[in-house]
């Protein structure tokens, strides 16, 4: 049988590995398998990482979100071994990955070597700190769902914490040594401060998310903060105007959007140092925090660069033709935000999104086909639908349909919302199909409506 590898359960690797194995991997009565599927992934579980912000404001329990990588290998007819890639034989056709190890138990599985044909990379990124000193040390990226649950809690407990305890007298908010104070510092200082550095899509779904749970934490009793007053949110960009990757006409409602909101946005500021309880920007200004979440960029993982010659970009992703093959091994492909695929007609490559990941697992699904009946491989070509971004839990905006009209209409309120949400349901059609999305999506509406709003523990 032919011997797929995909490694990386994220929304391509997994939705790959799932087609696959509904198609070559699942026997029945009548047939037999006609390829092994395996998909190996560092962690157990899979969760959509666009809604890691949620995790990270307590509005999504992500425990009710995970999907189990086990169970899906087994409901689809493919194999999840766990584990990190570590190293690539190329002339053997060999990938090692990691033991497995509990910090009870001790080694849980040994390393490992692994035979393919084919072999399909898709790890994903992770975050970019640029060299900026004390930014990996003090501020929390949110790549994980480990790291989206720990800012949670920390922000649980400055909540509750700055309810019991006594200010500093006259905490600065933001000072500006090169003149008047800027309105956030003196008396009206907030009590609890966090600045999220980097005004992209994450940094700005996770401001406005914010503002909800601040509202919400108030509303169930575990402070007595002045949600609006008492709880600042200070976004940081370096660049002139947040969302830089969108449309002019999406930033300035975006940033309308959440002025209203109660969030202070510093634009062209970039961050020099991050400490403790403070972030100091490179034209002198003092910003005091008591939480940094860090989402000023992305790059790929280091482990790409050290993959048996295949060659990377400047960002550390895989350079891969339009057929999505590495250009040094026609029998290793990559998809998803660590390929650097072309995008014919534009400067730049295919942007790192969720929509160009599901694209491409959707093409490679069809040219594997191709690729098993002896036949060559088509050519990808990235489509944009546009952007959405989502401002809490009634509103978001955007621009939408890019690819098929040819330009771009400005949708925002409610109707963006509801297509912003609809992205996640047509992922789980992926890996589930119609008929079990529209159960998960009731069963998903009647736990929230006999939960809080925010996760509160």
């Amino acid at each position: 049988m032919h011997r797929f590898i995909i490694v990386g359960g994220g929304a391509g690797g997994l939705e790959l590995a799932t087609r696959l194995g509904d198609r070559f991997g699942t026997t029945d009565s009548k047939t037999a398998p006609r390829a092994q599927i395996t998909l190996v992934d560092r962690n157990p579980t899979h969760i959509w990482k666009p809604l890691l912000h949620e995790v990270a404001a307590g509005s999504m329990d992500p425990f009710t979100q995970e999907l189990e990588y086990a169970a899906q290998a087994m409901w689809h007819g493919f194999e999840f071994q766990q584990g990190e890639l570590i190293a690539l034989d190329r002339a053997t056709k060999r990938i090692t990955i990691s033991a497995l190890r509990d910090d009870e138990a001790g080694e849980v599985l040994p390393q490992r070597e692994l035979e393919y044909d084919t072999l399909v990379i898709a790890i994903g990124s992770t975050t970019h700190f640029f060299g900026v000193e004390g930014a990996q040390q003090h501020s929390i990226a949110l790549d994980t769902v480990g790291q989206a649950e720990l800012f949670r809690k920390r922000l649980i407990a400055a909540c509750m914490r700055a309810e019991h305890f006594a200010p500093e007298p006259v905490a600065a908010g933001i000072d500006d040594s090169e003149g008047p104070p800027v309105p956030l510092g003196s008396l009206n200082a907030p009590r609890i401060q966090v600045a999220i550095v980097g005004a992209g899509a994450t940094g700005v779904e996770l401001s406005a998310e914010l503002r909800n749970t601040a509202h919400v934490l108030s509303a169930y009793g575990l402070h007595k903060l002045d949600p609006k007053h008492d709880i600042g949110i200070v976004l940081i960009e370096a660049g002139p105007r947040i969302l830089p990757a969108l449309r002019d006409t999406v930033s300035t409602a975006t940033a309308e959007l959440l002025t209203k909101l109660g969030v202070s946005l510093m634009t062209g500021e970039t961050v020099a140092e991050v400490s403790r309880d403070s972030i100091r920007t490179a034209s002198g200004k003092t910003i005091r925090v008591d939480l940094t979440v860090w989402a000023a960029g992305i790059k790929a993982p280091a482990i790409l660069s050290q993959l048996d010659g295949l060659p990377t970009n400047r960002l550390g992703q895989l350079i891969v033709r339009r057929t999505l093959q590495t250009e040094a091994d026609d029998n290793i492909f990559a998809l998803g935000d660590c390929a650097a695929c072309p995008w014919p007609g534009n400067e730049r490559g295919v942007p790192p999104r969720a929509q160009a990941a599901h694209q491409q697992a959707s093409f490679l699904f069809k040219a594997f086909e191709r690729r098993m009946n002896g036949k060559s491989l088509p050519e990808y070509t990235y489509r944009d639908f546009g952007s959405l971004v989502s401002l809490g839990r009634y509103s978001a905006v955007g621009s939408l349909m890019g690819g098929l009209i040819g330009g771009n209409m400005m949708i925002e309120g409610l109707f963006a919302r509801f297509m912003y949400m609809s992205l996640y349901r047509l992922h789980i059609a992926a890996l589930h199909g119609y008929a079990r999305m529209v159960l998960d999506t009731i069963a998903h509406w009647l736990r929230r409506s006999t939960a809080p709003r925010v996760k509160l523990h």
